[in-house]
């Protein structure tokens, strides 16, 4: 039973079943915010040709999304406080689903982004909240499964996304991938009414402006400097100003929330042992899984000339298999040391990579499907025990700013993640096309795919270097409970 007395209510009129009614409800919320993230990366090529963008611009409207999520989750702690979980979650998904909207009438490329920024930062709002929801309903020898469970629910976004996209945009147009998600919200708005507590904090800490500032300005110059830098010129004035001021403003945001009354980035978080790992971790896992979910659509149709249903229907199999995994890890994460499945992660995300580098456009589908699955079992390793290791790690009073801040680091690291592995598919594929002009467009594009997927490979063989510091941090909360 919960300490919290709104959810000891809910426990009272639902009994233990109550348990399952709050993990589905958030897990629908999420399912609908993690589905829109996705579904339009298949639609991506048709965004293109409307508008007459290149890959170094058409990229903001995944790398928009990730970096608005991570403004949304730092949120997530005040807006909780101030409006109870009921309250946040239901004021994120109205907005959300006006977002969507906007989106889906959208009649410019800078609108069109504009909505995903604003998808993005009540989807940030929203995936916490889910997480914290689980860690007050069920004991703690259960969450690691309940995680497991919440997760398959979760990935069954993506696992769809890619195919529902395709035959979307190839029967009607991108505008529907915008409105496909508003159903669920719909629901979700529902059963939050009755099934989410209404606890709010009496006094509620007041929002840190200053520190929302400074994060969200940094992170978008960085952002836009390091994407524009090719096609403007590194030492043009306003890119070189935003390539310097973005980093600083970021190491201006971390200085402030070391002193602020009510930060948004608790920095305490940080002196457990162990945690740092999982963050660096979570960013590495970011960005392998929403770069790829980003580039494979897209190798798909400009590479291996695909369709867009083609494309969609071909990621089916590895959304599905991560799915599935989930619950099994999940089980293993509260049986068994973490690092050994984590460390298997890494390996089977390295080796997908090696083999989607080899591979060209005659490539058969089959191959191409079989590395896609690959990577998701690897996310399906990781994703839960880095999760669930990290936040076990840390005293029960900081467990809602770890989730959050566990989940921006996964968040920063897909925003990253798709602005780099965009720009190197564009830098690459523009400079071996006018070297060999001959050789065609798609031949061209697998030469910049290939260099990306290179990248992504050297990130998680670094990535070896923070699970050791996990497992450091993990031996010792094992050594202090017995």
């Amino acid at each position: 039973m919960s300490d919290n007395p709104a959810v000891a209510r809910l426990f009272e009129r639902h009994g233990t079943r109550y348990r399952w009614f709050a993990t589905v409800t958030v897990m629908l919320g999420t399912l609908s915010v993690v589905l829109a993230s996705t579904i339009i990366n298949v639609a991506v090529p048709s965004i293109m040709a409307q508008y007459r963008l290149e890959q170094d611009q058409v990229h903001w409207l995944a790398t928009g999304f990730l970096a608005a999520m991570t403004v949304g989750m730092l949120l997530n702690a005040w807006a909780v406080a101030r409006f109870g979980s009921r309250g946040a979650y239901l004021i994120a998904l109205g907005v959300f689903i006006a977002a969507s909207l906007l989106g889906g009438f959208a009649d410019s490329f800078v609108v069109l982004v504009l909505a995903r920024v604003l998808q993005g930062v009540m989807a940030g709002l929203i995936q916490p909240l889910a997480m914290i929801t689980i860690f007050q309903v069920f004991p703690l020898h259960k969450r690691g499964q309940a995680m497991g469970i919440y997760g398959m629910g979760v990935i069954l976004g993506p696992a769809i996304a890619p195919a529902l996209g395709g035959v979307l945009v190839d029967a009607w147009s991108w505008r529907a991938t915008f409105f496909v998600v508003l159903p669920a919200c719909a629901v979700a708005m529902l059963l939050a009414r009755a099934f989410l507590p209404d606890h709010r904090e009496e006094q509620a800490p007041p929002l840190d402006w200053a520190g929302l500032g400074l994060l969200s300005l940094g992170l978008t110059a960085t952002l836009w400097a390091l994407a524009s830098g090719l096609r403007r010129g590194w030492l043009e004035p306003w890119l070189l100003a935003a390539l310097i001021g973005g980093p600083l403003l970021l190491v201006a945001f971390v200085l402030w929330q070391r002193c602020a009354r009510h930060p948004l980035f608790d920095l305490r978080v940080f002196q457990t042992p162990g945690f740092g790992g999982g963050f660096l971790l979570s960013m590495a896992i970011g960005a392998g899984v929403f770069a790829s979910t980003y580039m494979f659509p897209l190798y798909f149709q400009q590479v291996s000339g695909f369709s867009a249903s083609a494309a969609g229907l071909m990621l089916m199999p590895a959304g599905l298999s991560m799915a599935f995994i989930f619950p099994f890890v999940g089980y293993l994460t509260d049986r068994m040391p973490i690092t050994g499945l984590v460390a298997a992660g890494l390996l089977f995300f390295i080796t997908s990579m090696v083999m989607m580098r080899g591979a060209d456009g005659a490539t058969a589908g089959a191959w191409l499907i079989t590395w896609a699955v690959l990577a998701r079992l690897a996310m399906g390793l990781m994703m839960p025990p880095v999760t669930t290791g990290s936040l076990a790690m840390l005293p029960p009073a900081l467990i809602p700013q770890g989730a959050g801040i566990i989940n921006f680091g996964r968040q920063t690291g897909g925003a990253l993640g798709v602005n780099l592995c965009a720009v190197c598919v564009q830098f690459f594929s523009d400079r071996y096309w006018q070297a060999y002009p001959e050789a065609g467009h798609p031949h061209a594009f697998e030469v910049g795919f290939d260099d990306a997927y290179l990248m992504l490979l050297i990130v998680f063989v670094l990535g070896f270097w923070p699970l050791r510091a996990l497992r450091r941090g993990e031996q010792r909360m094992h050594a202090e409970k017995s």
